[in-house]
């Protein structure tokens, strides 16, 4: 299709950087598919203060092309970028200088996939400007939203993992640097780059391990707590659904990944036991796999979770996608079998025949708005019901001299009724391990 341009009023009012975004559409891939994963590129790249001028859609069977696209397509995307639209060869096929092509100073070129470093080069060799691909988008985005020392870590391994393979196409590192080596060879420039690379990432694994450590004893200090995940697609609702059931003040921005690093707070009002809600970092469409691999100690709220709540934005018109995003997501993360809550959130946004229309295709689930208290009130009641199930009630008798041994419990358990005899006898509701403990306190003496 040929490319689309904004105005020039748009123009005006649009950040320094500007871009044209490309992409293939396969055989298979229906359009609305391709579009809408263009726009979610576009949203990733607003957010880094990176308009969209300009896009480029070529239908080919493979992207396994070595410049993406075709020819002929290449050469009048080259036109708007102000390259030749060739891809040089033979000993002219760098600069003298080594280095790569220079870039224009306001112009990128962004492709809806993940490219090879082969793809990478050429591109950028044949349009004169600098080439992104969908990997780099999100890692840059990841890496502007990172607020935790764990979330930063874990987008910089995730980086350093998709670099490394493209470090021998660096052509800017040169050639040769003496020293080191087999036989007086001497190490290359790139080599030393490759193990500088793995140096790094060996450390940042050793500085994560140790995170995790820390992370997994406050879970187990925890572990007698009920817990909730909010699981969902990206700019779903999922922090202001956390701020209506905790009152805490989450981060709550109308952006692609606003929260990266994992919050956890308890519900409020207080439940007995308590109950402690999770904030997770939103899925997206094609997420790179090292950003999903890399971000499973983040995630591993859901994979605890005794409930998901899965977010949802129902006024967007793929939503259904996006569940089945998150649901592949939870998948790999080992939570599939988790009970879930499907919480049809921005509801306020639809008309009444749309939200009927959404009760009858999801009856189990919540069609809400995070910004209404009394929705926010009908999720707590969904919240507190579900978790009535997993308590036992069970009658006890206390020695006076012993009450303190309840005391200690009364966080963990629902006091339903005393009386006072020779003995306190208390109707105590709670989870199996919490009554197990108090069981082992009183026989404790």
């Amino acid at each position: 299709m040929p490319a689309s341009k904004r105005s020039d009023s748009e123009r005006r009012n649009s950040p320094v950087r500007e871009a044209i975004v490309i992409a293939v559409q396969l055989p298979e891939a229906a359009e609305v598919d391709v579009h809408r994963s263009l726009s979610e590129l576009k949203q990733l790249l607003l957010g880094l203060d990176i308009a969209v001028v300009a896009e480029v859609v070529q239908k080919r069977s493979a992207r396994s092309s070595p410049t993406y696209l075709g020819e002929g397509k290449l050469r009048e995307l080259a036109a708007l970028t102000g390259g030749t639209g060739e891809v040089p060869r033979g000993p002219d096929a760098r600069r003298a200088d080594g280095a790569a092509p220079r870039p224009a100073q306001h112009l990128i070129v962004v492709a809806d996939d993940e490219l090879s470093p082969g793809q990478l080069r050429n591109l950028q060799a044949a349009l004169g400007v600098d080439v992104l691909d969908r990997t780099a988008v999100v890692l840059r985005v990841f890496e502007s939203r990172a607020r935790t020392r764990e979330a930063k870590l874990e987008i910089e391994l995730a980086r350093l993992e998709v670099e490394l393979p493209r470090i021998r196409d660096d052509h800017a590192l040169g050639d040769r640097e003496g020293g080191g080596g087999r036989a007086s060879r001497g190490h290359t420039n790139v080599e030393l780059a490759k193990q500088r690379a793995r140096d790094r990432m060996a450390a940042v694994r050793r500085e994560l391990e140790q995170l995790k450590a820390n992370a997994a004893q406050r879970r187990l200090a925890r572990a007698d707590s009920f817990r909730v995940a909010l699981v969902g697609y990206t700019n779903a609702g999922k922090s202001s659904i956390m701020r209506q059931l905790t009152g805490s003040e989450v981060l709550v921005e109308d952006k692609l990944f606003a929260t990266l690093g994992t919050t956890v707070r308890p519900l409020l009002p207080p439940a007995t036991p308590a109950v402690l809600v999770a904030d997770t970092v939103g899925f997206i469409h094609r997420l790179p796999h090292a950003l999903v691999a890399s971000f499973h100690a983040t995630l591993s709220e859901a994979r605890e979770a005794w409930l998901l709540l899965h977010v949802v934005d129902a006024a967007d018109p793929a939503f259904r996608a996006q569940i089945r995003v998150t649901e592949q997501v939870l998948a790999e993360l080992g939570a599939a079998e988790t009970p879930a809550l499907l919480l049809l959130n921005k509801a306020d946004r639809l008309g009444r025949e749309e939200r009927d229309a959404l009760a009858r295709e999801h009856p189990g689930a919540l069609l809400m708005s995070a910004l209404d208290r009394r929705d926010g009130d009908a999720l707590r009641a969904r919240i507190d019901a579900f978790f009535a199930q997993h308590l036992v009630e069970r009658t006890v008798s206390i020695p006076y001299d012993r009450q303190g041994a309840l005391a200690e419990l009364r966080d963990r358990l629902q006091v339903i009724r005393e009386e006072y005899a020779d003995a306190l006898s208390v109707t105590v509701r709670g989870t199996p391990e919490a009554l197990g403990k108090l069981a082992a306190r009183l026989a404790g003496g």
